[in-house]
Order: C-alpha cells, then sequence, then structure tokens
C-alpha cells in the first residue's frame, strides 16, 4: 500500500511505465500547480485525476474544473480512483484524513504527504504503507523545487516514479528526512521572502517616480534574471554580485545600505525560524496539544458551510465524513 501524491503517465528508458490515476486530498495552490503542471507537460490526461476539498468556492477548484479535473467534496473517493494519492492539507488535518481513507488504502497505493512538520514515522504508525514525504517550493507550474524522503516500506522504484513526475515540473532530489525540515525554512518558505523582498523594491521604484506595474515588473525580472544567471553559470552568488558592483559605483553603495541594515541576517534569521517552527508544529502534533475536538469543529464548521447543511440535521447523524458535506460513509 502507498500514500497520496499526483498520477500520470511516465516514461523510463523510453518505456511507457503502467498507466495511473492521480488523487489529490486538498484541492489548493499545490494542487492547482501540481495539475496545471503536469496536463502542460502531457504527462497525464486531466480525466485521469481526481482532486478532493470541502471548500467548492475556492478559485482554485474553480480552476481545477476548467482543466477537466474531477471535483468531489469526499477523501474516499479519492483514494478510490488514485492509484497515487497526495495528502496535500494543513500538518494538523493529516491524522483524520489517514483514519478516514485508511480501509480504503490497497497495496496499488502509493501515498505522499505535503505537510509541513509531519513525520513519516507519525504517519506509517498509522497505517504501515509505502509512503513518501515531499516539501515544495512551487514559483509557478513549471518552475517547482521539490525534495523528498522514502519511508521504511517504500521501494527504490517508489523514489524514481516521484522524480520522474516532478521532472515534469521542475527539480526533484531526495535527501534524508532530518534535512526536510531545514528545506521548508528555505525553499519551502523561500518564495515569501521573495515576494516580500519584491513588494519592497517596487515601493522604493514607486518612491523614486515609477509607475506601480512598471515597477512590481521590474523587480520581478530583476530576481528572475538574477536566478537565471546564478542557475545557469554556476558561480558562487557571492562572486555574481561582486560582478555587478563598480567600484564608487550606485549598486555597492546601495549594498552599503542593505548591510548596515542587518539583511543577511534577517535572511538567516527567517530560514532558521521558519525551520525551528516546523519543528515545533511537529512536537506539538507529537504531544498531541491540538486536539482532536478542535479539529473536528473545525471540520464540522467547514461542513455547516455547505448549501442545504444544517447543524440539526448533522446532530442527527452518527458521525461527520472528514472533507464531505455529507454524513455517514
Amino acid at each position: 500500500m502507498k500514500y497520496v501524491i499526483f498520477i500520470h503517465v511516465v516514461f523510463i528508458s523510453g518505456v511507457s511505465v503502467i498507466r495511473m490515476s492521480v488523487g489529490f486530498i486538498g484541492a489548493g495552490q499545490l494542487a492547482h500547480a501540481l495539475v496545471k503542471g503536469f496536463t502542460a507537460a502531457g504527462v497525464i490526461a486531466a480525466n485521469r485525476i481526481t482532486a478532493s476539498s470541502p471548500d467548492t468556492d475556492l478559485p482554485t477548484v474553480s480552476g481545477l474544473r476548467k482543466m477537466g479535473v474531477n471535483f468531489t467534496t469526499s477523501n474516499k473517493e479519492a483514494a478510490h480512483k488514485s492509484d497515487v494519492l497526495f495528502l496535500a492539507v494543513k500538518p494538523h488535518i493529516i491524522p483524520f484524513v489517514l483514519d478516514e481513507i485508511g480501509p480504503d488504502i490497497e497495496d496499488r497505493h502509493l501515498i505522499v504527504s505535503c505537510a509541513a512538520g509531519v513525520t513519516i514515522s507519525s504517519i506509517e504508525k498509522v497505517r504501515d504503507t509505502p509512503l513518501k514525504h515531499q516539501d515544495d517550493c512551487f514559483t509557478d507550474a513549471h518552475n517547482a523545487f521539490d525534495v523528498y524522503a522514502t519511508g521504511t516500506h517504500a521501494e527504490v522504484e517508489d523514489g524514481k516514479l516521484l522524480e520522474q513526475l516532478m521532472a515534469s515540473v521542475g527539480f526533484c532530489t531526495e535527501v534524508e528526512e532530518d534535512l526536510i525540515d531545514a528545506v521548508t525554512g528555505l525553499s519551502g518558505s523561500g518564495p515569501a521572502y521573495a515576494f516580500t523582498a519584491l513588494d519592497a523594491l517596487a515601493d522604493g521604484g514607486v518612491k523614486m517616480g515609477l509607475p506601480r506595474r512598471l515597477a512590481v515588473r521590474l523587480g520581478a525580472q530583476a530576481l528572475l534574471g538574477a536566478a537565471k544567471m546564478l542557475l545557469d553559470s554556476e558561480q558562487h552568488p557571492g562572486q555574481l554580485k561582486d560582478n555587478v558592483c563598480s567600484p564608487g559605483g550606485a549598486t555597492i553603495h546601495a549594498l552599503h545600505f542593505l548591510e548596515s541594515g542587518g539583511f543577511r541576517s534577517l535572511l538567516l534569521n527567517a530560514v532558521e525560524a521558519s525551520c525551528i517552527r516546523t519543528r515545533e508544529l511537529q512536537f506539538l502534533a507529537d504531544q498531541e496539544k491540538i486536539s482532536p475536538a478542535a479539529i473536528k469543529k473545525t471540520t464540522l464548521d467547514k461542513v455547516l458551510q455547505q448549501p442545504g447543511v444544517s447543524s440539526t440535521s448533522v446532530a442527527t447523524k452518527s458521525r461527520v465524513n472528514l472533507f464531505n458535506n455529507r454524513s455517514g460513509s
């Protein structure tokens, strides 16, 4: 048995591998970016992908439907229709998702957890299934950076399959599980650092007279060009920085201001803070500090937001099916 991730046609040594179906529990930005990348690359048809979510009005749900993805509010249905299943939900929801879909997981399934701070062991103790844990940084549907660690029941072929899949949307490599939190702090949270820096750069351009739209575009292109130059040249970033600083020029004067404000230290501290918080979240989950009652209340609130569902009707049922606007199984 294997856990949640993505589905599509893969080629190894020029031979088409088993044609699979892919499922996503969670239909947010992660699912949308992967589906868009997979379908654009032609590795899988949209009609072979199923996504589940209780929030039917999300913009990403609308986007998935427009791409031709099968959408459902039932996690069990998504699991049943999938060979590769992504767990693309918040970390504190993972245990309840596993409890719900556990009986539906079969030997054919490959499960991939995408939740920060959720360890492989914490999932495997719920159910002995081949598992992969991944941490993702998606700049867009075609520029993803993904790392993964394998569970004790996963085979070498599972890792190769995962890398083949992710190659269609970017770069993928395997790391030891104890490095996953550091990856989260750097590349997982990295887009937020970049967006914040870009917002500030654009503000600077506006302050000096540039129209907002042009300032944002110029800042984005500067970051994109710098990143591409670094990846293409493989030179140390410090060397590339020196290359664009003329003696006595405007750029070196600007860098002096950044250094005076502790720019490097702030970035170092941000990566560390994200990594530490990821570990704290896992510790809280392991200590069960996040109460099941609180999670179930959150889920119930989502269910009650669905059309035609009232607290009275829910109260008459024996249980509420997680991520489903229908009670029972």
